[in-house]
């Protein structure tokens, strides 16, 4: 039977980290068996907010791509494409963009969530308030069925299926599918600070990359309980960053249980906790880090280059299929 095509991706505006591996990278390798899955690194959409510095997105692109392989994605699998390398999803964003208003743009809570915490105001880049549109061109330039994600992207997917709908009707056709979203329920894992989600830009995350001595020092600043200050002290579970990471990452389930029962009787230090998730988590990096140390970036360059080349032989079906549609000059 033919799988189920499905389209999936990240921006490259710094390495992946513990985060990503358990929210979505993980899942891609299975994913890759059951469906056909399209990886895009969406340099593009990276620079609706990092215009500036677009030297520093195009060295992320090759380094995204190794922490791809090294984590199990495999290109004989997945296609793995940059989206600026794929012209036919900036002409498609451009007709896009006349089925959409400002207004409706305006109002997507995805959106204006990201607005506030960038801190624009009236300011706000024309191209960042549009990229659910370029997402949209993403997703049906390839004709995804499925689309992984959290519940934060459902208001992108709605946004997608609207500008289907819309063009189907208006242009007289059904070429365009509607996609679904594949709901991640991996609660987002908090940075080692325990003030927000673990992020690229707030440098509260744990790379894939990161050096053992990297990886040690950081879950040696992870935020514990303050009150704790003697071993013997009962300790508080909740907020405490480490258990958080045991949670995710320990594959012994009625160990961190009893660890918890224990930390918060009291008699269970902090160092002791610390140093059993740096050792757990050295064993789960050492295989990634050592599998990306072997791949050159000549052979990720060639390796994207195929991808680019397969993923440009879909869209340029689907953008005859369009021009076709709308009664473009061709």
């Amino acid at each position: 039977m033919q799988k189920k095509r499905m389209l999936t991706g990240d921006r490259p505006t710094g390495p992946l980290h513990l985060g990503h591996y358990i929210g979505s990278l993980q899942n891609r390798v299975k994913l890759q068996e059951t469906y056909e899955q399209y990886v895009m690194i969406a340099d593009g959409q990276a620079l609706t907010d990092h215009f500036m510095h677009p030297k520093e997105i195009a060295k992320h692109v090759v380094e995204l791509a190794k922490d791809y392989l090294s984590i199990g994605i495999n290109p004989a699998q997945t296609t793995i494409l940059v989206q600026s390398q794929i012209p036919e999803i900036a002409e498609l964003t451009l007709y896009y963009l006349n089925l959409v208003s400002v207004s409706k743009l305006e109002r997507n809570p995805t959106v204006k969530y990201e607005i506030a915490q960038k801190g624009y105001t009236s300011n706000i880049p024309a191209g960042f308030l549009c990229y659910p549109v370029n997402q949209a061109a993403d997703i049906t330039l390839f004709q995804a069925e499925y689309v992984p994600g959290g519940s934060d992207q459902l208001p992108m997917i709605e946004q997608t299926n609207a500008i289907v709908k819309r063009f189907n009707k208006l242009y007289n056709t059904h070429i365009l599918k509607e996609c679904q979203i594949i709901l991640s329920h991996m609660p987002r894992l908090v940075g080692i600070d325990g003030k927000a989600k673990a992020s690229k830009s707030l440098g509260n995350a744990i790379s894939l990359s990161d050096r053992p001595e990297v990886i040690k020092q950081k879950v040696f600043q992870m935020y514990t309980d303050p009150k704790h200050g003697k071993v013997s002290d009962p300790g508080c579970i909740e907020g405490n960053v480490v258990f958080a990471y045991l949670d995710a990452f320990h594959p012994d389930k009625e160990t961190v249980e009893a660890l918890k029962c224990h930390y918060s009787k009291g008699g269970l230090g902090d160092v002791t906790l610390k140093n059993m998730l740096n050792d757990h988590l050295q064993c789960l990096l050492a295989p990634i880090r050592e599998k990306r140390e072997t791949l050159s970036t000549h052979a990720i360059r060639e390796m994207l280059y195929d991808g680019n080349q397969r993923a440009r032989q879909l869209a340029s079906v689907t953008m005859g299929m369009v021009r076709d549609a709308m009664g473009i000059y061709q």
